[in-house]
């Protein structure tokens, strides 16, 4: 709880201090929280009532307003600083991490140098008297030792810690060559993928709702990057935007060139996104670039690069669009759609994309987090944010 309220008041100051409806909201998501918990109104006052006694939490009455609003003391009785109040409120929201998980998930509440300026505020504050957060032991089949806090003792998970997400798998053998993995994976699977989701956009409202609102507001031509057999291309085509699709695999571009002959579709990597043809020289790039599941076998510390790269190639004005698998895992399915497979699949940090974004330039981002659809397990995560018409 008080790691929501520390949270709100850095992220948005405006909605601060916080209602209990605010509170319960804030407390209760269901992502970048560890443990994730469902409060209700007679808990959270229960525990705010234990908080004030202890002077953590001040209770406020706004002049002309009848609710009661909520205002953390934390910082002012543990005398932190902005690094350590962001410090301690990632890990009271998400459990124990590393200095490299902190440094993107700290990045809106204080923008650390580099993960060195991380491991050095979290000593000190080891170092403290009493301390407030502890490194625990590696463990066998990590690279990086784990921080706690200490704030209410030891936590569940610092007895038995789950195994470390390592997104930099897929790059074990170098980038070169998982793009060549992928490439040849798709090849193999273009017309089984073509055929078990064809249609499948059909049934996804949300999604056609959002490349509406971007078909409406996009300022020139679409380019669809990572596109497959062309389904969001087509989606875009059929609101008249001259769209162009982009793919690593020859035979998905060759079946999405089938499918809709009306499209001009390119074999290419997306790190290095083209130009469109025939944009205004003094503005080039494109109206609106989008990225539907695209991420998917890029490693963490692909996301930002790739993301400036395709902010890089937008027009003034113009909007990126991204489609992501979020979670904490890297599957191996060996399978899919009764085809075998070597393709690596990663779900990556909901909060690492938006940082991703924000690092780009992008204004007025905003996202989305859907719960898993019928066809998969997995939460999915949309964000759209425009390049600066500055």
């Amino acid at each position: 709880m008080l790691g929501a309220l520390l949270e709100k008041q850095r992220t948005v100051p405006d909605s601060y201090p916080l209602s209990l409806n605010a509170l319960r909201t804030a407390s209760n998501q269901a992502t970048s929280r560890d443990p994730v918990v469902d409060y209700d109104d007679a808990t959270l006052l229960e525990a705010l009532a234990r908080l004030r006694d202890r002077e953590l939490v001040r209770f406020v009455k706004p002049t002309g307003l009848r609710v009661v609003k909520y205002h953390q003391r934390l910082e002012e009785q543990l005398r932190l600083d902005p690094p350590r109040a962001a410090l301690i409120t990632a890990l009271l929201l998400r459990g124990a991490q590393t200095a490299g998980e902190l440094r993107p998930r700290t990045e809106r509440l204080h923008p650390f140098a580099d993960r060195d300026a991380v491991e050095v505020t979290l000593r000190e504050m080891a170092g403290a008297e009493p301390p407030l957060v502890r490194e625990l032991e590696r463990l066998p089949g990590q690279h990086d030792r784990r921080w706690i806090h200490l704030l209410g003792g030891e936590p569940a998970e610092a007895a038995a810690p789950s195994p470390p997400i390592d997104r930099e798998v897929v790059l074990a053998d170098g980038a070169g060559a998982r793009d060549r993995r992928v490439a040849a994976g798709y090849d193999r699977l273009a017309e089984t993928y073509a055929i078990a989701l064809g249609g499948d956009f059909d049934h996804k409202s949300f999604d056609r709702w959002l490349l509406d609102q971007l078909a409406a507001n996009a300022p020139g031509q679409g380019l669809d990057v990572g596109c497959g057999p062309g389904e969001v291309a087509g989606h875009l085509a059929g609101l008249d935007m001259e769209i162009t699709g982009l793919d690593l695999s020859a035979e998905m571009v060759a079946r999405a060139a089938e499918l809709h002959p009306e499209i001009r579709f390119v074999q290419g990597n997306f790190v290095l996104p083209p130009m469109p043809r025939g944009s205004d020289p003094r503005d080039p790039g494109w109206g609106l670039v989008t990225a539907w599941y695209a991420f998917a076998h890029l490693a963490g510390s692909e996301i930002r690069p790739t993301m400036a790269g395709l902010v890089k190639v937008l027009c003034r004005g113009g909007y990126l669009a991204v489609a992501a698998q979020v979670g904490h895992e890297v599957r191996h399915p060996g399978e899919l759609w009764g085809s075998p497979t070597d393709l690596d699949f990663v779900l990556h940090d909901r909060d690492e994309l938006i940082a991703a974004a924000e690092a780009a330039g992008l204004v007025d981002i905003e996202w989305y987090l859907r719960s898993p659809p019928p066809e998969a397990d997995t939460e999915r995560f949309y964000l759209v944010g425009r390049r600066s018409s500055a």
